[in-house]
C-alpha cells in the first residue's frame, strides 16, 4: 500500500495523463521514423525508440498500480506518529532537534524534511508518542533518537 498526500496524488495523475497522451504519441512517431530508414536489426534509432516505449510503458504500469491502492493522506496532528504525522525528533548526541513530515515512499524528500514510513527512521517512530526514545539500524550504524514533539 502507498500513502500519498493529495498534492503528491495530482502530480501523479497529471504525469500519468502526460505519458498517455503526449509521450505515447511521440514514442509512436520516434518508431515510425525509425521503420522508416530501414533495417530495423541494426537500426539504432529503432532499438532506442523500443526501450523509451518500455520505459514509458513501465512506468505507466507502476503510476496505475500506485493509484489504484494509494491511501491519500492529509497533514494532520495526532498523539502518535502515523503517515501525514509532523515530528520533531532530537538525535541523542546531535546538533539539536530536527522536523521531519512522515509521508509514502514515493514522496520521500530527506532534503524537504519529508520522510518515508518505510525508512529506518520512519519505521522506527511510526506508533509511537511525544517523549519516547527510538533506536534503529542506519548504514552508519545504530542511532537514537526521542520524540521531541507530534504536529
Amino acid at each position: 500500500m502507498e500513502y500519498l498526500s493529495e498534492e503528491k496524488l495530482k502530480a501523479l495523475e497529471k504525469e500519468l495523463e502526460m505519458l498517455r497522451t503526449v509521450k505515447r504519441k511521440e514514442i509512436a512517431e520516434s518508431l515510425e521514423f525509425a521503420k522508416s530508414l530501414g533495417d530495423l536489426s541494426e537500426n539504432s534509432e529503432y532499438i532506442q525508440a523500443r526501450e523509451e516505449q518500455a520505459s514509458i510503458e513501465e512506468r505507466i504500469a507502476k503510476l496505475e498500480n500506485i493509484m489504484k491502492t494509494a491511501v491519500v493522506v492529509a497533514k494532520h496532528h495526532s498523539s502518535v506518529v502515523e503517515v501525514g504525522s509532523t515530528v520533531v525528533v532530537e538525535k541523542q548526541g546531535g546538533k539539536g532537534p530536527q522536523k521531519y513530515q512522515i509521508v509514502g515512499s514515493e514522496e520521500a524528500d530527506m532534503s524537504a524534511g519529508k520522510i518515508s514510513n518505510t525508512s529506518p527512521l520512519g519505521a522506527a517512530l511510526f506508533g509511537k508518542k511525544k517523549g519516547e526514545n527510538v533506536s534503529f539500524k542506519s548504514p552508519k550504524g545504530m542511532s537514537s533518537y526521542t520524540i521531541v514533539d507530534i504536529e
